[in-house]
């Protein structure tokens, strides 16, 4: 049975889910609306597709996207484009585009679309972790899909007001997330994706995100982010920051979903990221809530890498999936994680390489 708005909302508005009608005020506003979604079986994914719009920059907003295989594979384009007009044929800003990238809002917190018609560099995960990607080998993909959300809205309001009763380092750490408000939702997801002249048509589970916030990333230290839809409606999902230096807590928050209820809680078993590998990283997690400590066991899949982001300190990221296991049920799902290079290691390297 479908859901309604009211169950599906996680208490937002729904003009919440609309996307900015103009070019804020703000130069340092953004909005940003993204994806991961992986093919049920495991044969691919998309970890990560997304747009980043900010005001000073209006009439061009960067795009990324992510194609993950299971063979080690990879696909990756990321740019800046085009950027048509928000206001969809009901005269509401429903769509926010870049280029070959474009997200639609069918119905909020509902249903979603999202399509993707353009061309990506072409390689193998062991070359992207080495950043040796040939930036001349190019396939064209085209990707129609459709969403349709089955958790609440799990949000993260940094309000100014809400940052103003924080302790400065509190406040600092939230404002990592952006100050504005985000939130996300795991959906279940159709779609076709046309690549090599050939055209599969697909169901998966996944994760949308969307915000819109002013994010300050200046001394961000990494992050460890992991969410999952199981087939009988459990999911979970937290993001969590390093300790700091002197040993003390930074952002730690989450939710477990089940029997229609969201439970916060928070990490206490945390896959930071070490190991640079396409595959086959220990991810398990513990989360801690009044349901008690929840164990999911994880090993990655269908990793992504961008080694040495100058932009934000020298981290190491990794956008992939991970199979995990929750009290004997499986599925897959995604991870994101951070880290400085100082801290990972290149662990492994398949020899198949494209």
């Amino acid at each position: 049975m479908a859901k309604t708005l009211h169950e599906l909302s996680g208490g937002l508005r729904p003009e919440q889910d609309l996307v900015l009608p103009r070019q804020p005020e703000n130069p340092e506003m953004r909005e940003s609306a993204s994806l991961w979604l992986f093919e049920e079986k495991g044969d691919f994914g998309f970890p990560r597709m997304g747009i980043e719009a900010v005001a000073s920059a209006w009439e061009s907003h960067r795009f990324d996207v992510n194609i993950a295989f299971a063979d080690g594979r990879v696909l990756r384009e990321s740019g800046f484009g085009a950027v048509p007009s928000s206001i969809g044929p009901d005269g509401r800003p429903t769509r926010l585009g870049a280029g070959p990238l474009n997200f639609y809002c069918e119905d909020p917190f509902l249903r979603w679309r999202a399509s993707f018609d353009g061309a990506a560099v072409d390689g193998h995960v062991s070359r992207q972790i080495r950043n040796a990607m040939d930036p001349g080998q190019r396939t064209s993909v085209r990707l129609d899909l459709e969403m349709t959300m089955v958790t609440p809205a799990w949000a993260q309001d940094n309000s100014p007001d809400k940052l103003a009763g924080m302790t400065a380092d509190e406040a600092a750490d939230a404002g990592f997330m952006g100050i504005g408000y985000r939130f996300e939702q795991l959906f279940r997801g159709t779609g076709t994706l046309q690549i090599d002249d050939e055209t599969r048509t697909f169901r998966g589970t996944g994760l949308r995100i969307h915000r819109q916030s002013v994010r300050p990333l200046g001394g961000f230290r990494g992050h460890c982010w992991q969410s999952a839809l199981f087939p009988d409606g459990r999911a979970f999902g937290y993001i969590a920051y390093p300790p700091k230096e002197d040993g003390t807590e930074s952002y730690n928050a989450g939710y477990l979903y089940q029997d229609g209820r969201m439970f916060p809680a928070r990490a206490v078993t945390i896959p930071w990221l070490r190991n640079m590998v396409g595959q086959g990283d220990d991810v398990t997690l513990e989360l801690e809530s009044e349901l008690g400590r929840t164990r999911i066991e994880g090993v990655s899949t269908l990793s992504t890498f961008r080694v040495g982001n100058p932009d934000i300190g020298g981290l190491d990221i990794s956008q992939g999936g991970a199979r995990y296991t929750w009290d004997g049920q499986s599925a897959l799902g995604m991870i994101e994680r951070s880290s400085h290079e100082s801290l990972t290691t290149i662990v492994a390297e398949n020899p198949h390489r494209r």
